[in-house]
């Protein structure tokens, strides 16, 4: 459990940000300058907040009330920053050996050659940090806060400056992490994908403050954001399972509990479970199934609600199946093809539009 109640303010920026959570992956998601980095900072004990408490799993971390402030090294957090920063005179075995030997040996929580196998490590322990790969860094990196046994891991901005592949590598590496470590993690991020596939909570903040914060699919999936000053567009987050794959087209099939959906770049084997996000503005409705287009996925339903906003646009939820899909078309269009509640509906996405 996670319980967060803190203000601070640096320079013009002022912080505002309450939030709770339970264990798993916690991300806090917004655009660079939210105080994303700030709320983390305090919980390290990197920055002191002027008001609030910090609570982790019963444990309090400070709280200016009563005041409780506990050192950094008393903390037990670990922190994985976006560059690594390994020792780069030692060899991959002897930085994971020093975050292994910060922990008392009462308090270790897992084994040295359970973190290096999880992790993929084996055969980088002799190397030095100036020869491995920014995605190889990370993973260290990942593995030498493991190894302290902290009660919470945080990671901001862990994968910023790696390329597309090293991402998937290391965001691959995290997904597996969490599962089988119970270990809470707050993960700091601005991209999209990389909480819609990681993440139980999210905490989604802008200018300070906390926006929204509840359920990956039902903050992500939340259509009003964008009335509030967020830079950031909701959609549907849909659990599914690739069911089948066709490589001579580098399409999987998957299946959810509204059907099944056609999508490229599934970096997943037939049998496992994905999140797939979907963009409001990447559904489309009909009214009947149409003929010879492009688009691979066609889904039948009925229409929920539908919301006008002021401007020209309209938002339409549609359910398919036990799945409720949001799409956001023109007020013109709703009213053209009169979408009213419990109306017979086809749902249209585009396959390249998947995340």
């Amino acid at each position: 459990m996670l319980d967060i109640r803190i203000k601070r303010r640096l320079g013009g920026f002022a912080l505002d940000a309450a939030f709770r959570s339970e264990s798993g992956v916690t991300a806090l998601f917004g655009r660079s300058g939210s105080g994303k980095t700030t709320v983390v900072n305090a919980i390290a004990g990197l920055v002191r907040p002027d008001e609030g408490a910090i609570t982790v799993n019963g444990v309090c971390l400070f709280d200016a009330a009563r005041g409780i402030d506990l050192p950094v090294e008393q903390r037990r957090i670990g922190y994985v920053f976006q560059d690594g920063r390994l020792f780069p005179h030692l060899t991959v075995r002897a930085n994971l050996r020093y975050g292994y030997e910060l922990a008392k040996p009462a308090a270790r929580q897992v084994g040295f050659d359970h973190v290096v196998g999880l992790l993929g490590l084996e055969a980088l322990l002799e190397r030095r940090p100036g020869n491995l790969s920014g995605g190889e860094k990370q993973r260290v990196a990942i593995g030498r806060a493991l190894l302290a046994s902290p009660r919470l891991l945080l990671m901001d901005e862990p994968l910023a400056a790696l390329d597309q592949a090293r991402k998937r590598e290391v965001l691959r590496y995290i997904a597996a992490l969490h599962k089988e470590i119970s270990v809470p993690i707050v993960y700091v991020s601005h991209a999209v994908e990389e909480v819609v596939q990681l993440a139980e909570t999210v905490v989604l903040m802008a200018d300070g403050r906390v926006v929204a914060s509840g359920a990956v699919g039902q903050v992500m999936g939340r259509a009003d954001l964008r009335a509030q000053g967020v830079a950031f567009e909701g959609g549907t987050v849909i659990e599914a399972r690739v069911a089948a794959y066709d490589p001579t087209y580098n399409l999987a099939t998957l299946d959810f509990d509204g059907g099944q959906l056609k999508a490229p770049d599934i970096a997943a084997a037939v049998g496992e479970f994905v999140r797939v996000r979907i963009r409001a503005r990447d559904i489309a409705i009909a009214l009947t199934e149409p003929a010879d287009i492009s688009v691979l996925n066609v889904l039948h339903g009925s229409v929920l609600d539908v919301v006008a906003g002021d401007d020209a646009r309209a938002v339409v939820r549609v359910k398919v199946g036990a799945t409720v899909l949001t799409s956001r078309i023109t007020r013109y269009s709703a009213e053209r093809l009169q979408l009213t509640p419990g109306r017979a509906v086809c749902v249209l996405v585009k396959a390249v539009s998947l995340n």
